[in-house]
C-alpha cells in the first residue's frame, strides 16, 4: 500500500509540475477548471415529480414555473428551484380534535344570539405554486385564520337549530365560498377543496337543558303528526261517504228517470194498440192484469165448457207456494176436478 501511494503521488506531481517538478502545468489547471465548471453546470439539472410544480427564481426574484419532468436551471447562485406539491391534499382541524377541545376556536355566537360549540376541518391544496411561495409566510396559519373567520361570519348569520340539524350542508358551502374569496384577495394561490363540520353541539353547561328542549320539541312534532294523521283520515272518510251518497242519489235519479221514461214509452205503445184494436187490447190488458194478481195464488180456474171426462190436476197446484215441496217418499194423492163448472 505504501508503494502504491508513493506511485500515485509521483504521478500527480509529474502531471501538475512536469518531470522536473518546475511549476504547474497550464493544461492541468485548465483540465481541473473544466471539470469544476462542468460539475457546476450539471448541478442545474433537476427532476420535478408528477405531483409537484417547480418555482424558479433568478437572484431571488420569480422567473418561471416548471411542470413535471426533467428540467434545467442555471446553477446557484444564479437561479434556485423550490418544488411545491400541488396535488397533495392538506387538512387543518379547527376547534380541537377528539376530546382535546379548544374553546377559543370552537365557541361561536349564532344569529339568534345562542352559543354553539362547533368543530370543523378544512381540506385545501396548492393551486398556484408561484403565489403560494411568494405570498404566504406560514400557509397553515393563514388558511386556519381565513377558515375560522369565514366560519364565524357564516354562523353569526345563521340560527342555532339549522346548524345542529339539517342546515350543516349550507353552512359548509357558504364557509368554503367565503374562505376562497378571502384567500383569492390575498393572492395566496390556494384552492379550498372542502369544509366539513365534525360536530356541532350546545355548550356543555347548557347541554342538559338543550336536550330537554329538543325532547319537548320532538314530542310536539309527534303530537302534531298524529293530529294531522287523524284529520286526514277523518276528512278522507267524510269525503268518501259524501261521494258515496252523491253517487247513490245520482244512481237513484237515473233509475227513476229511466223507469218513468220506460213507463211512458210502454203506455204510448199500448195506447197506439188500443186505438187500432180496442177490444183485443182490453182483453189482453185484463188477462195480463189477472196473471199478475193470481201469480202467487194457489187457486186454479178451469173452463169446463164441453168437458166430459174428469180433469186431473197435479197435487203441487193446491199446495201453498211458501211451503217446501214434498219429498219423493211422501207423494200426495191426485185431485179430481169436476167436469162441469169451475173447479177451485
Amino acid at each position: 500500500m505504501n508503494a502504491a501511494f508513493e506511485r500515485l503521488q509521483r504521478q500527480l506531481r509529474d502531471f501538475f509540475g512536469g518531470p522536473g517538478g518546475d511549476g504547474v502545468r497550464p493544461a492541468a489547471v485548465a483540465a481541473v477548471a473544466g471539470v469544476g465548471v462542468g460539475l457546476w453546470a450539471l448541478s442545474g439539472v433537476y427532476i420535478v415529480q408528477p405531483n409537484e410544480q417547480a418555482v424558479v427564481t433568478t437572484f431571488g426574484a420569480y422567473s418561471r414555473s416548471e411542470a413535471p419532468g426533467i428540467r434545467y436551471h442555471l446553477p446557484a447562485p444564479i437561479e434556485r428551484v423550490e418544488k411545491v406539491p400541488v396535488t397533495t391534499l392538506n387538512r387543518i382541524d379547527i376547534g380541537g380534535v377528539g376530546d382535546a377541545k379548544v374553546p377559543e376556536e370552537s365557541l361561536m355566537l349564532t344569529g339568534d344570539e345562542n352559543i354553539v360549540d362547533l368543530n370543523f376541518s378544512v381540506t385545501w391544496r396548492v393551486a398556484d405554486a408561484s403565489k403560494y411561495v411568494f405570498t404566504l409566510r406560514d400557509p397553515d396559519a393563514s388558511v386556519k385564520a381565513a377558515a375560522e373567520s369565514a366560519m364565524r361570519e357564516v354562523v353569526g348569520k345563521s340560527d342555532l337549530q339549522p346548524i345542529l340539524t339539517t342546515g350543516r350542508g349550507q353552512v359548509q358551502a357558504q364557509t368554503a365560498e367565503l374562505m376562497q374569496k378571502t384567500l383569492d384577495s390575498w393572492g395566496a394561490g390556494i384552492s379550498v377543496v372542502e369544509v366539513q363540520i365534525r360536530s356541532a353541539n350546545p355548550p356543555q353547561e347548557v347541554a342538559a337543558a338543550f336536550r330537554d328542549v329538543n325532547s319537548a320539541g320532538q314530542d310536539q312534532e309527534s303530537a302534531r303528526n298524529e293530529a294531522n294523521t287523524y284529520r286526514n283520515r277523518v276528512v278522507n272518510e267524510a269525503k268518501g261517504d259524501a261521494a258515496k251518497l252523491v253517487q247513490s242519489a245520482e244512481g237513484y235519479r237515473e233509475q227513476a228517470v229511466r223507469e218513468a221514461t220506460g213507463d211512458v214509452a210502454r203506455f204510448n205503445q199500448i195506447y197506439n194498440e188500443y186505438r187500432r184494436a180496442p177490444g183485443v187490447t182490453k182483453d189482453r190488458l185484463y188477462i195480463e192484469t189477472m196473471e199478475r194478481v193470481l201469480a202467487k195464488s194457489n187457486k186454479v180456474v178451469i173452463d169446463g165448457k164441453g168437458a166430459s171426462a174428469p180433469i186431473i190436476l197435479p197435487p203441487d197446484v193446491f199446495r201453498p207456494r211458501t211451503q217446501p215441496a214434498p219429498s219423493a217418499a211422501e207423494p200426495a194423492p191426485p185431485t179430481v176436478a169436476p167436469s162441469t163448472g169451475a173447479a177451485r
